[in-house]
């Protein structure tokens, strides 16, 4: 049984398994960044090779700060995703996004500041573009996925990532939405800049689950609360990501599949070759 996957999906809360795959194993993935957040679940699902991993893990045990992204990254990397459909749960803060309705987000802004974001250093020196943060092809076949499974769905919006675990103060909703956020949550940003560097076409499913407080009718967002619209949101995500694997692939024209290209500013001969040894399957096609 082949243990490589071209779809990678990524749950987020609420969303710790995969219904509909057949064919499955468990697959413990080795990186040299540490544990990824689980072992993958990888099958076959519409005649497509899928790898599952449960961003919190299985039972939801890691905060947004403890999730190991560069792991994570680099294991669907090396079992060879081209495509990942990212799901997480998100506040609103424009009332037009309610909760129980999906957001393709189009852009980010980063308010972490705990969290290893690149893939490198220690002697190699990339800068990918990032101006435009998802696949221009997948964001929309994901939406149209959404569509197709009776979501009401939201395409673009401003996605401002913060650090957590704690939700947002008043204050800060206030702020965000004077910046023209659109959502709050506190998980995707990182694996967007490491999808890019490893050339992954990365799209997300944003599910709203709040307000966040600055709502009058929400003046604090409360576990109960999400809860419940997660299991909601649960179950539109399952047959969204079912529809959208059954549209894969697609063509990778686009600007994930050769982000590295122009990015790699080190000279070759002077990248240590410990690093290369730990980076091949991210940098191999371009220094060997």
């Amino acid at each position: 049984m082949d243990d490589k996957a071209e779809i990678g999906i990524i749950g987020g809360s609420g969303l710790y398994d995969m219904e509909g795959l057949t064919d499955v194993r468990e697959v413990a993935v080795a990186t040299p960044f540490g544990d990824p957040s689980d072992t993958f679940v990888i099958g076959t699902l519409h005649g497509k090779r899928v790898a599952f991993l449960p961003r919190h893990g299985r039972g939801h045990r890691l905060l947004p700060s403890e999730l190991n992204f560069r792991a994570n990254l680099w294991a669907l990397k090396s079992l060879g995703v081209k495509w990942i459909l990212s799901v997480s749960a998100v506040g609103s803060l424009q009332e037009q996004y309610v909760p129980g309705h999906v957001v393709l987000p189009d852009q980010f802004v980063d308010r972490t500041s705990q969290r290893k974001s690149t893939f490198f250093g220690d002697g190699l020196v990339g800068h990918v573009a990032f101006a435009r943060p998802f696949c221009k092809n997948l964001a929309p076949l994901f939406a149209q996925a959404a569509r197709d499974a009776g979501a009401t769905v939201h395409e673009g919006g401003s996605y401002v990532c913060i650090e957590g675990p704690q939700f947002s103060t008043l204050a800060e909703s206030r702020l965000y939405r004077s910046w023209g956020m659109d959502l709050v949550g506190m998980t995707n940003l990182q694996e967007a800049k490491l999808a890019r560097e490893a050339e992954i076409c990365y799209a997300t499913l944003a599910l709203v689950t709040d307000y966040d407080c600055w709502h009058p009718d929400h003046d604090a967002v409360t576990v109960d609360a999400v809860l419940a619209i997660l299991k909601q949101n649960a179950l539109t995500a399952k047959r969204t990501l079912a529809n959208a694997v059954a549209r894969l692939p697609i063509a990778r024209d686009c600007e994930c599949e050769s982000a590295l290209r122009f990015a790699l500013m080190t000279a070759p001969e002077r990248v240590p070759e410990e690093i290369k040894r730990k980076l091949a399957p991210i940098v191999g096609r371009y220094i060997p």
